[in-house]
Order: C-alpha cells, then structure tokens, then sequence
C-alpha cells in the first residue's frame, strides 16, 4: 500500500488529535410525517440574489447551518485515499488507481446509498453496501489522525456564537463520521443539531436534510444561509429556500455556483465572507 503523503497531491499539513467520545444526542425528529418536510423539487428555483457577495436579506439572520466534510475540514483528501486504495484492491476500472478528478466528478459529496448504483452497477446491493462500510471505516481511521479544521473555522465560529445565531450541522455522510468529525474538531457544544442525510427521507441534494435542521432549530428559511462544498449540497440549500455560501475546497467555483450558490469563498478567512457578514450586522441594527 502506498503511504498517504505520496499518494495524495493535495500537500496540506496534516496533525493528530486526541479524540474524545462523542455523545451528540440525536434529535427527537420522525423521519417521516412531518407537515414541514414537503416535497420539493431539488431544481426548485433560489430566490433572487444580490448581484454582489450579499447576505443582507436574510437579515435579521437567526441560524447558519453547516455542512461537515469539505467544509468545516478539509476531509476530501483522505476518502480520495480510501477509495482509491479500495477501489483498486476490488478491481474497479481494471484495478487502475482512480483520478482526482473522477473522485470530485463521480464520488465527492454524493450519499453512499446512491453511490452502490454508481460505481457498482452489476454488485448485489448488499455487497455494495459491505463495501461502503469497509470504506467509511478506513476513512475513520485516518481522520482520528489526520485532519485540520477550515482556515478561519476558529474566527467564525466566535463571531456566531458572539452573535448569538443558532447552528446545527447537516450531512450525508454516516453518522459515525459525522460524530466523529464534529468532536475532533472541537465542535460538539458548539452545534445544537446533527441531521444525518440517510435519517431522512431523502439525502442531499434533496433539501429534506435542511428542512430537518431548521424545524429543530425552529427557524425560518428567511432567516437562516448555508455552508457548502459540493454541488449536491449546494442543491439541498438552495431547494431549502436559504442562500448558499460555497466553500471553493476542491470543487471550482463555476460548478457550485451554476449549482446555485450565492458566492464562493476559499475559506472562513476570505474578505468576501466578512464583507457580507458585516453588511449582515449593519442591517440588523437599522431594524
């Protein structure tokens, strides 16, 4: 097997962290039933956006809802590595290595559930299955030593909790990453909700994961934004009703904003994202 830090070409420093167990209690939500989770169409038009890197509408903004892998870190590096390890012991594309860029392509941000279709077409669905599980547990072994929180998560998150905004985080991966991901980032008392995508009726890019986080913070569409990375994420948003600030990680800005989004930054720490979130608090002083 070939060591990480020569397979990968992402060249970021990578640190360990000692993780604490993660008791992120699950939210008292039906999966199914709810008047507030109604079908909407994931090309469901976003409401008109300022021309310019603007939030100011939503104001007075009550919540900012975040998506976990790719956007709170910089996780794609390491489920590139195993799935191109894995993908490759199994013999998928002739036992060739996948590419970056088939990995941003075809697998990034997309729901395990619709990937056993995608990559594994002739598998029986079990199999599949088996094989995403053997997946995610290799990838939470490389993230409980190798991750780094988004250069600005730090700044940001005392400027919300300064602002007093509620918060939840929304994803399509499998609960155990999720968990696993908020606590080694530091970040379980700083989320109120965790919404798990396969918990739902539907996943990203579907908006049901968003619907979900805004009915348990009760809070309007009107008055909540996104973070995302993908393209599938940037969707759910959008159909959500919410604007999309796009986290430019890995995807180019010109896919997640035909997505989409309202603007694209290349972290927490870009001008733009203050710019907007200081025209956000003028606004809300003048109300």
């Amino acid at each position: 097997m070939v060591a990480l830090p020569q397979l990968l070409h992402y060249h970021h420093h990578l640190f360990s962290h000692q993780f604490p167990k993660t008791h992120f209690q699950r939210h008292n939500l039906t999966k199914r039933g709810s008047t507030f989770l109604t079908r909407m169409s994931i090309s469901s038009d976003p409401r008109p956006l300022d021309s310019k890197c603007s939030l100011a509408f939503v104001a007075p903004l009550e919540a900012i809802l975040f998506d976990i892998d790719g956007t709170l870190c910089d996780s794609d590096p390491l489920h590139y590595y195993a799935f191109r390890e894995m993908l490759q012991e199994v013999g998928f594309n002739g036992g060739v290595p996948i590419t970056e860029e088939f990995f941003i392509k075809n697998i990034s941000g997309m729901h395990n559930e619709e990937l056993c279709g995608v990559l594994f077409p002739d598998w029986d669905l079990q199999r599949a299955r088996n094989f995403f599980e053997d997946k995610e547990d290799m990838f939470r072994r490389l993230a409980s030593e190798q991750l780094e929180p988004m250069k600005g998560l730090h700044k940001l998150r005392e400027w919300i909790e300064n602002q007093g905004l509620k918060r939840a985080a929304v994803t399509n991966a499998p609960r155990p990453n999720g968990e696993l991901l908020v606590s080694a980032l530091d970040l379980l008392s700083f989320f109120e909700v965790l919404v798990i995508a396969n918990e739902c009726d539907r996943a990203k890019p579907f908006p049901d994961p968003y619907l979900k986080a805004l009915q348990a913070l009760n809070v309007s569409n009107k008055h909540a934004f996104v973070f995302e990375d993908s393209v599938s994420g940037v969707k759910a948003g959008v159909a959500a009703g919410m604007p999309v600030v796009g986290l430019g990680t890995r995807n180019p800005d010109s896919l997640l904003l035909d997505a989409g989004a309202s603007f694209v930054i290349k972290d927490f720490g870009d001008p733009k994202l203050w710019e907007a979130l200081e025209e956000l608090e003028k606004k809300a002083v003048k109300q």
